[in-house]
């Protein structure tokens, strides 16, 4: 019993903050988009998404490349004769549209 009359009763004070939910929602956002905002979030997928219609090369296009996308256009012509090649002229624009519009992304975040 002199235990229980002995005991020290500590009392730490706990400072509650309120939780700014702008704030919280500012971040989750940034968390999102990487800090670039939503379209430049999705812009290398909307890329990527034009460049899988075929023979128009429309990825190159939306990155403005449109050297580019009119060179593999006229390309693909003599490669028609060789499907294998003109697959790996297809598969390649898509993945280069893909890394043009995210070097975009990452070039225009880097000026902001």
């Amino acid at each position: 019993m002199q235990d229980d009359d002995m005991a020290l009763e500590v009392v730490v004070p706990v400072e509650e903050k309120d939780v700014d939910s702008i704030a919280l929602g500012k971040t989750i956002w940034n968390e999102i988009t990487a800090g670039v905002g939503i379209w430049g979030a999705f812009r290398p997928v909307f890329a990527v998404a034009l460049s899988l219609v075929p023979f128009l090369f429309l990825g190159q296009h939306f990155n403005r490349k449109h050297r580019r996308g009119f060179d593999w256009f006229l390309l693909q012509i003599p490669l028609a004769f060789t499907l294998v090649l003109w697959v790996l002229l297809y598969v390649w624009s898509v993945f280069d549209a893909w890394r043009d519009a995210s070097v975009n992304v990452a070039s225009s975040h880097d000026q902001s």
